[in-house]
């Protein structure tokens, strides 16, 4: 179910100029960067790019998501680290992305790890987000 208006608790605010070849900051100053086509597309590859970006908020946001269904079943992530892989490549005239996450919780078996990282998908923001409007994997 979407949440509405009225549910928000946050809301970050990032402003582009120039989209892909330029500069993307947040209204806090807390982040400000250039972002340039990664030479594998043809660009500089001089500084990050959307999908970096992207992978860097999905990692986190998935770990944080993971944490919250270690509590509920009391397993511990100390140590653990999560990973996103987000792929960019022609899709039909434009392009899409794919993601990859992985997770790795050294404390807990494989069994148990893996239900912990299937859990988090189903509760992880950006996981809900993106769920039937991209490929997303989890190794």
């Amino acid at each position: 179910m979407p949440i509405q208006q009225s549910d928000v608790l946050y809301t970050a605010v990032a402003t582009a100029e120039n989209g892909r070849d330029g500069r993307v900051a947040t209204d806090d100053g807390k982040l400000d960067v250039v972002v340039n086509p990664p030479k594998e597309m043809g660009g500089s590859g001089a500084g990050t790019n959307p999908e970096q970006l992207f992978a860097a908020g999905y990692s986190a946001c998935f770990q944080g998501a993971l944490g919250v269904v270690a509590r509920q079943e009391g397993a511990d992530l100390t140590g653990s680290t999560v990973t996103a892989k987000v792929g960019l490549g022609r899709n039909g005239e434009g392009f899409g992305i794919i993601v990859e996450i992985s997770a790795d919780i050294p404390r807990v078996d494989r069994g148990t790890a893996r239900s912990l990282i299937e859990k988090a998908h189903e509760v992880c923001p950006y996981s809900k987000a993106t769920r039937g409007n991209i490929t997303v994997t989890l190794v």
